[in-house]
């Protein structure tokens, strides 16, 4: 398969929609998660990853991380896009979404909502698995979103090595990047059912290809396979087209009714509005840190939802939190990128609706802290819709789940609607189990 990056436009296809084994090429599409879920919000470059048994137990390639060690996302994502480590794309995953299953099923989602039709995830690092299937048009099409899209992250994979924190990993591609004039990425992928895989992209002058093959019989073969499919594309490209970049995945384009319902305990009995001074009138205690990222949330609504929620006259209620355990330590570069403390949290109101017993889940995350900024995040991001709701972190043995209680039905689906429109993960809590 030969791409076009510039347009998107096929230059050259063969066999490009048989679905195939995609081995480590699959974390092109991990890494992509992870970058989404660094730029929403959800979890940081520098949060600390406890290593599950899982994720130690994976076999080679892997970086050798033992369970219960700690180790910051930054370097996860080092591992798996230049040595390509087993371990560190499950770690990834059950960081952001608290297992692999779920991980997995948001690549789905979002592989769908990129228009990757033929391919299936079942897991975070491409090792053989029935069903985990994938085509070149499909993995081509990846390759050209993690660019694009991501263009800060991008150079990761042109790097020839990387500290991944435990030690200094050399890269997989280090021979086509070398050998290959403007090869700057992407992964390679192998394993004896797939054979030698490799997404790479190239650059010369305003012109970038990229190229996928699959099956490969060695390296070498496959390097020159791809190379030969390179100066294909770079004889075919024109040397001026206009830059058309492909459009950020459109989560609201899938079907609402095909996500997982999370099913509570119980319904939430008691608010957690907090009970004013003695000889207070005042219902709101103001926060002191979190206006650079109220403003930043604000800069993503659009007008409509302003004047919505100006209309209701939503109240946002702050108040001052007692810094405790619980919360995981934040580096000095991640709260200069937030601008937040551990010491604010954002503190619900009781539901307007008294008959509304539904909820929204928008994400499970490795810290309470993680999990109480985006609730600050989505509540100021749909105010109209969830701005009378009870916002509650909810502790289990797979992490801090953000969840939003007492709303209606229809309330819970509309703002669902809305954030994955947004690419914010979102689930409905339906009551009635």
């Amino acid at each position: 398969m030969v791409m076009d990056a510039r347009d998107g436009r096929i230059l050259h296809a063969e066999n490009a929609d048989q679905r195939l084994h995609p081995a480590s090429l699959t974390k092109m599409m991990t890494l992509y998660v992870a970058f989404e879920a660094v730029e929403n919000g959800e979890i940081s470059l520098d949060t600390k990853v406890k290593i599950s048994t899982k994720a130690a137990s994976e076999p080679p390639s892997k970086l050798g991380l033992r369970a219960g060690q700690t180790i910051k996302l930054r370097y996860l994502i080092r591992a798996a896009a230049v040595k390509s480590a087993n371990d560190a794309a499950t770690a990834i995953g059950e960081a952001i979404e608290g297992s692999e299953a779920a991980f997995a099923r948001r690549m789905n989602r979002t592989a769908k909502a990129l228009g990757m039709k033929r391919t299936v995830f079942k897991n975070a690092h491409g090792l053989t698995q029935q069903g985990h299937l994938s085509t070149a048009r499909d993995m081509t099409i990846l390759g050209r979103h993690v660019f694009y899209d991501y263009p800060d992250y991008y150079n990761l994979f042109s790097r020839r090595t990387a500290d991944a924190g435990r030690k200094k990993v050399s890269h997989t591609n280090s021979r086509f990047l070398a050998n290959y004039r403007g090869a700057d990425g992407i992964k390679t992928g192998y394993t004896r059912a797939a054979g030698f895989n490799l997404t790479a992209s190239a650059e010369r002058g305003s012109e970038r290809i990229i190229t996928t093959v699959f099956g490969g019989r060695s390296t070498a073969t496959r390097n020159k396979e791809v190379a030969k499919l390179m100066d294909l594309g770079f004889n075919k490209a024109p040397s001026n087209i206009a830059l058309k970049k492909p459009s950020l995945p459109n989560y609201s384009a899938i079907d609402l009714g095909s996500k997982k319902i999370i099913r509570p305990s119980g319904a939430v009995r008691k608010s957690l509005f907090p009970r004013p001074r003695p000889g207070s009138n005042l219902s709101i205690v103001a926060s002191t840190s979190l206006s650079n990222e109220i403003e930043k949330t604000l800069r993503m609504l659009n007008l409509s939802s302003l004047q919505a929620a100006k209309e209701k006259k939503s109240v946002v209620h702050l108040a001052k939190l007692e810094s405790t355990n619980s919360f995981d330590t934040i580096s000095n570069s991640d709260q200069k990128k937030e601008n937040m403390t551990k010491q604010t949290r954002l503190l619900s109101h009781a539901s307007a609706d008294k008959n509304g017993v539904w909820g929204v889940n928008v994400g499970r995350f490795g810290t309470r802290y993680a999990a109480e900024k985006m609730l600050i995040k989505t509540a100021l991001a749909e105010m109209p819709t969830l701005g009378h709701s009870l916002r509650k972190v909810v502790k289990t043995r797979l992490g801090f789940e953000a969840n939003f209680y007492g709303v209606s039905q229809v309330t819970a689906e509309q703002a669902c609607r809305k954030l994955i429109d947004r690419r914010i993960s979102c689930n409905i809590i339906d009551p009635t189990g």
